[in-house]
Protein backbone atom coordinates (compact mmCIF):
# COMPACT_ATOMS: atom_id res chain seq x y z
CA UNK A 1 0.00 0.00 0.00
CA UNK A 2 2.90 2.30 -0.76
CA UNK A 3 0.05 3.64 -3.55
CA UNK A 4 -0.98 5.84 -0.75
CA UNK A 5 1.72 6.10 1.61
CA UNK A 6 -0.02 4.59 4.97
CA UNK A 7 2.16 2.23 7.52
CA UNK A 8 2.36 -1.40 7.30
CA UNK A 9 0.16 -1.76 10.54
CA UNK A 10 -2.77 0.01 9.02
CA UNK A 11 -2.58 -2.49 5.72
CA UNK A 12 -2.39 -5.72 8.54
CA UNK A 13 -5.08 -4.33 10.23
CA UNK A 14 -7.36 -3.44 7.49
CA UNK A 15 -6.57 -6.79 5.00
CA UNK A 16 -9.22 -9.26 4.90
CA UNK A 17 -8.70 -12.72 3.41
CA UNK A 18 -11.19 -13.44 0.73
CA UNK A 19 -10.70 -17.54 -0.37
CA UNK A 20 -7.51 -17.64 -1.95
CA UNK A 21 -6.64 -13.64 -1.83
CA UNK A 22 -6.03 -11.57 0.33
CA UNK A 23 -7.94 -8.24 -0.27
CA UNK A 24 -8.51 -4.37 1.42
CA UNK A 25 -12.37 -3.55 1.81
CA UNK A 26 -13.60 -1.14 -0.46
CA UNK A 27 -14.69 0.89 2.42
CA UNK A 28 -10.87 1.41 4.16
CA UNK A 29 -9.99 2.08 0.29
CA UNK A 30 -12.73 5.10 0.21
CA UNK A 31 -11.76 5.83 3.86
CA UNK A 32 -8.33 6.70 2.11
CA UNK A 33 -9.64 8.75 -0.63
CA UNK A 34 -11.78 10.81 1.22
CA UNK A 35 -9.70 12.17 4.38
CA UNK A 36 -5.31 11.53 2.58
CA UNK A 37 -4.10 14.99 2.72
CA UNK A 38 -2.28 14.52 -0.73
CA UNK A 39 -4.57 14.84 -3.24
CA UNK A 40 -2.41 13.21 -6.23
CA UNK A 41 -2.46 10.24 -3.75
CA UNK A 42 -6.06 10.64 -3.59
CA UNK A 43 -6.43 10.13 -7.25
CA UNK A 44 -4.09 7.16 -7.06
CA UNK A 45 -6.33 5.09 -4.53
CA UNK A 46 -9.38 6.07 -6.47
CA UNK A 47 -7.92 4.84 -9.74
CA UNK A 48 -6.64 1.54 -7.81
CA UNK A 49 -10.28 1.30 -6.34
CA UNK A 50 -11.76 1.31 -9.70
CA UNK A 51 -10.12 -0.71 -11.32
CA UNK A 52 -10.13 -3.43 -8.42
CA UNK A 53 -13.41 -3.32 -7.88
CA UNK A 54 -14.45 -3.21 -11.77
CA UNK A 55 -12.03 -4.55 -13.94
CA UNK A 56 -10.23 -7.80 -12.10
CA UNK A 57 -12.77 -8.19 -9.13
CA UNK A 58 -11.82 -10.74 -7.14
CA UNK A 59 -14.58 -10.53 -3.88
CA UNK A 60 -17.26 -8.24 -3.93
CA UNK A 61 -16.50 -5.14 -2.36
CA UNK A 62 -12.85 -5.92 -2.08
CA UNK A 63 -9.52 -5.17 -3.72
CA UNK A 64 -7.19 -8.14 -4.48
CA UNK A 65 -3.70 -7.54 -2.92
CA UNK A 66 -2.20 -8.24 -6.39
CA UNK A 67 -3.69 -5.44 -7.75
CA UNK A 68 -2.40 -2.96 -5.42
CA UNK A 69 0.56 -4.87 -5.74
CA UNK A 70 0.60 -4.20 -9.54
CA UNK A 71 -0.33 -0.44 -9.33
CA UNK A 72 2.26 0.17 -6.79
CA UNK A 73 5.17 -0.93 -9.25
CA UNK A 74 3.23 0.91 -11.98
CA UNK A 75 3.49 4.12 -10.04
CA UNK A 76 7.09 3.33 -8.85
CA UNK A 77 8.17 3.13 -12.59
CA UNK A 78 6.69 6.68 -13.07
CA UNK A 79 8.42 8.66 -10.92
Amino acid sequence: MGIIGMSEQWVVVRIKQKGDSKCVPWRSLKDAILTHPDVRKRLDVFALSIYGLVVLPKALGHVDEAVTDLFDRLIRRLH
